[in-house]
């Protein structure tokens, strides 16, 4: 948005009764919500009722007070551990480390991978100030170095990099893959069904399934 359409914008929201302007503000704040995408979606709860409106109060709150990262994976849970780590069917010793929470669901969609999951909460990003010390990396090498900080107990034969296909995501993944090279694990990664500057959230099943029965070795 210009300076003229942006300073426009603001002169008409200074216009709306102070809890309508605050309700904007915040939601313009949201990722991919602009200013007016943020006036059409508090209009939308302005214009619904109060149950609604409490109903989206209640359930922004609980995602506040009930959820939480599982111990071992760093998964969204509401328990100690999350679903997948309390799965004992899944097979604890393979280890699939992705990005985001968003990343795993999108991949168990496929009903390909049994095995596990490490979520790192984000991707290493220089420009962005994010290095591997603000990720779950050391949980991830403690999993692999240590059988009793992974599910069940299990050692990890075989981390799968699940990073996705951009420069930020092959960075990770080739640091990712030296620092797991002292411990003697195998290291792969996805094949690339996932097209390169892709999203793996945004990637089809059958696109992903096959992405993982050819991952390739790294190293």
């Amino acid at each position: 948005m210009d300076r003229k359409r942006s300073s426009s914008f603001e002169s008409a929201r200074s216009a709306y009764p102070e809890p309508v302007s605050r309700l904007i503000a915040e939601l313009s704040r949201l990722p991919g919500v602009g200013p007016r995408s943020a006036e059409r979606l508090a209009f939308h709860i302005l214009k619904g009722s109060d149950d609604e409106a409490a109903a989206l109060r209640a359930a922004i709150g609980d995602v506040k007070k009930l959820i939480r990262h599982c111990r071992v994976c760093f998964n969204l849970c509401q328990d100690a551990l999350c679903a997948v780590c309390e799965d004992e069917r899944r097979d604890a010793s393979v280890v699939m480390v992705v990005e985001q929470p968003k990343d795993l669901i999108a991949l168990e969609t496929t009903g390909a991978f049994r095995g596990v999951y490490h979520v790192l909460m984000g991707r290493i990003d220089p420009i962005d100030g994010v290095g591997p010390e603000e990720l779950t990396v050391s949980s991830l090498v403690d999993r692999v170095e240590q059988a009793s900080q992974n599910t069940r107990g299990e050692a990890v034969r075989e981390v799968i990099l699940g990073m996705n296909p951009t420069l930020e995501g092959d960075g990770t993944a080739l640091f990712l893959a030296d620092a797991l090279k002292a411990t003697g694990v195998s290291v792969t990664r996805l094949a690339r069904g996932v097209p390169v500057g892709g999203q793996i959230e945004l990637t089809g099943r059958a696109v992903l399934a096959d992405a993982i029965v050819g991952r390739t070795a790294m190293g």
